[in-house]
């Protein structure tokens, strides 16, 4: 993205979309629009792949969703320390982990609004005393189900709500 962007430039738009999946904001992979807040999402995909130990862009398995929309789901279950890697769960304290989690939620958010900026990440990470909002909604990413049907392998991707209630299932006659 630094090739498309000059200087002084802090948003814009491209026909010409560069970088890794998983990593993208949802307004850039899919429209071109990108911004400061682009970058916060992509912190925040990386803060949550520390936290978990899990690649956001591991190989398609069946039953697979994104590592995104695997934190927001424990989020909403109020399970969120369940994606802490296992290696983590004796060094760093629950209420640090627990507001990493919550960081890193707030810079995935769907709208580039809602996410913080670098200035006010810095105070979030550095700061216990600095309050931190609760993530308004899920990301809308890249979700990825994987279906097999018996007589044919199929995997389908599809762009849709992280919170699987919203998605339809579609059914061939």
């Amino acid at each position: 993205m630094a090739r498309i962007v000059s200087g002084s430039q802090t948003q814009g738009m491209t026909n010409r979309i560069a970088g890794t999946i998983g990593y993208m904001s949802p307004e850039y992979a899919m429209h071109g629009h990108f911004s400061v807040k682009s970058d916060v999402f992509s912190l925040g995909v990386v803060l949550l792949e520390i936290i978990s130990g899990t690649k956001n862009t591991r190989d398609i398995q069946p039953g697979y969703t994104d590592l995104l929309c695997h934190a927001w789901s424990m989020w909403k279950n109020e399970e969120p320390l369940k994606i802490l890697d296992p290696n983590l769960l004796d060094s760093i304290p629950n209420n640090e982990a627990l507001r990493c989690i919550n960081i890193a939620l707030l810079c995935v958010q769907e709208d580039d609004e809602l996410r913080p900026s670098m200035a006010s990440l810095v105070l979030m990470l550095t700061s216990y005393s600095t309050p931190l909002p609760v993530p308004e909604n899920p990301p809308l990413m890249f979700q990825r189900l994987v279906t097999y049907t018996p007589s044919e392998q199929m995997v389908s991707y599809t762009i849709g709500p992280a919170d699987a209630s919203l998605i339809t299932n579609v059914h061939p006659r």
